[in-house]
């Protein structure tokens, strides 16, 4: 794509591309699981991998580790739970709270998954160089973003006459 293409279509192009190449990422993920028989749900990996490296966590710790909405925690928790590769836990330091750990199922799959995980990070970092550096690039949006909103700056300029 050039750049007479992304301003041919506007800011929005930026959002639809990168939906585009998430539901990409996510099929091609999907697929390989699939081709080796893995019954695996490409949603699963973020919660699972943080609680695989970092222990049992609650819904909230998760969801700002992974940058990502207490919902979209909740509702893979229940997927997670539903497959019986975690199990919720009381907290030992607040009793309100509650942790996700993995059960004997979802830790012999994280084991089996680790080497995989592996080569899916290979392969990421080979294309990310191949594409000159976009995980810098989406890091730096990712802070602009978290410096001021997508709507921010356009309200702002909505308002202008």
């Amino acid at each position: 794509m050039t750049d007479d293409y992304t301003r041919e279509a506007g800011g929005a192009a930026i959002g639809a591309r990168l939906r585009r190449l998430s539901a990409a990422f996510d099929g091609d993920a999907t697929r390989v699981y699939a081709a080796l028989g893995i019954a695996f749900e490409q949603r699963w990996y973020g919660v699972l991998n943080q609680i695989a490296l970092r222990g049992p966590a609650t819904v909230g710790e998760l969801a700002t580790t992974l940058r990502i909405t207490h919902v979209s925690v909740s509702q893979t928790r229940q997927s997670l739970e539903k497959a019986g590769l975690v199990v919720t836990q009381p907290d030992d330091e607040d009793a309100r709270r509650k942790r996700l750990a993995l059960t004997p199922a979802g830790q012999a799959l994280v084991d089996r998954l680790t080497p995989l995980w592996d080569v899916f990070a290979d392969a990421a970092l080979a294309l990310d160089a191949e594409a000159g550096g976009l995980a810098i690039a989406l890091d730096r949006v990712d802070d602009a973003l978290a410096r001021r909103s997508l709507f921010d700056r356009i309200m702002d300029r909505a308002k202008a006459p």
